[in-house]
């Protein structure tokens, strides 16, 4: 049964992580990566309101809309109305400057972005659902859908009662994150396509950290194809999935995109034997020593600071694993964005008494501390 997107080359191109110099796109090298892209048949664009500050929107303009004709690629950009707007009013404007921006004309795809948490209520609240499914009627969306950031019971909740109508969903999926108790790529991925929803993936390649593995992984992988990048195996792993939409890669140079397009142009799903290597692989990460936070949140309930602990110890995990410390910064100023860091533990040690896993975890936020707040 043929699915919306089932058409699109499986490789999309994120607007997330553009090449810049100083604070301002390079716009010259994004022109040759967007052409680079469409030379060698893909055709997916991915950005969002806030990306880059509105530089992301501004850039696909310019290098794209305004450089070819619009039938020749999909663009994707998102809502997030959790960002600062402070009425419904300002968080419907965002869709009206996501379209002067990019100059598109209409979006082929439009999400709600990063579902999950105390986040999804705010697009209730202001019913941008609503609004948006009015813009899909007027023309300005083709297809209509949200990110989503959470666990994979959530997922089954807005899918039965709020959006059943969703035209697809964006989901974080990779090799790494596959069984992963917090992320839930599998069992978030498996309720999407019991729902019927076709998916596009996201952080393939998990914020670059897959591209960066322990010699033991890359050693596991090398056996089977010496000359291919550890980011090539993470985007063909998601690609190989059933009723994908395309895979976004967050490319910052020129290089970066070239890699992406030789082995995708003539993608083939993994086989058994790379199945296999990646299988090692996913157990080889899982040996590493990290912290055996289960994100059951006892430990937030009752902390007087506000420390955002089970979101830390995710951040000081991604270093520990893969010892990608851009990375892991970005993850913890993700989740301490509203506050609860590290650093304001009292150390009180409410959290320590209620943790099922007897975590030292007065002693892991100083760690985190010391690496992550810079």
């Amino acid at each position: 049964m043929a699915y919306i997107g089932e058409s699109i080359p499986k490789l999309g191109f994120g607007l997330m992580r553009l090449p810049m110099i100083g604070e301002d796109v390079d716009i010259e090298q994004t022109k040759q990566m967007v052409d680079l892209f469409l030379e060698q048949g893909f055709t997916y664009f991915d950005t969002a309101y806030g990306y880059l500050n509105g530089k992301s929107e501004e850039a696909a303009r310019i290098a794209l809309v305004e450089r070819y004709p619009r039938s020749r690629f999909q663009l994707a950009t998102k809502l997030p109305a959790w960002a600062g707007a402070k009425s419904r009013e300002e968080a419907r404007q965002m869709f009206w400057t996501s379209l002067e921006r990019t100059g598109a004309g209409y979006f082929d795809f439009y999400l709600m972005h990063n579902l999950g948490d105390d986040r999804t209520d705010v697009f209730e609240k202001y019913e941008i659902w609503s609004f948006l499914q009015e813009r899909k009627r007027e023309g300005l969306i083709r297809s209509l859908g949200f990110s989503f950031h959470d666990s994979a019971e959530v997922l089954e909740r807005l899918l039965t009662e709020r959006y059943p109508d969703a035209d697809f969903v964006q989901l974080q999926i990779n090799y790494a994150d596959w069984e992963s108790p917090s992320v839930q790529s599998r069992l978030c991925y498996e309720t999407a396509r019991r729902h019927g929803k076709p998916v596009v993936i996201m952080e393939p390649v998990k914020g670059g950290s897959l591209a960066t593995l322990p010699e033991a992984g890359l050693q596991a992988l090398r056996s089977v194809h010496p000359e291919s990048s550890p980011a090539s195996w993470a985007v063909r792993f998601a690609a190989s999935l059933e009723g994908v939409i395309t895979v976004l890669s967050g490319m910052s140079n020129l290089s970066q995109l070239a890699d992406n397009v030789s082995y995708m142009k003539h993608f083939k799903p993994l086989d058994v034997v790379e199945r296999a290597a990646i299988g090692q692989v996913r157990d080889i990460l899982a040996a590493v020593p990290q912290i055996p936070c289960t994100r059951c949140q006892y430990c937030v309930k009752g902390c007087p600071q506000g420390v955002a602990i089970p979101g830390i110890f995710r951040a000081m995990n991604n270093y520990l694993i893969y010892r990608n410390l851009p990375g892991a910064l970005g993850n913890y100023a993700w989740e301490t964005h509203t506050g609860g860091l590290a650093s304001k533990c009292v150390q009180c040690g409410q959290c320590e008494a209620v943790c099922p896993q007897h975590i030292s975890i007065i002693q892991e936020l100083q760690r985190a501390r010391d690496l992550l707040e810079k």
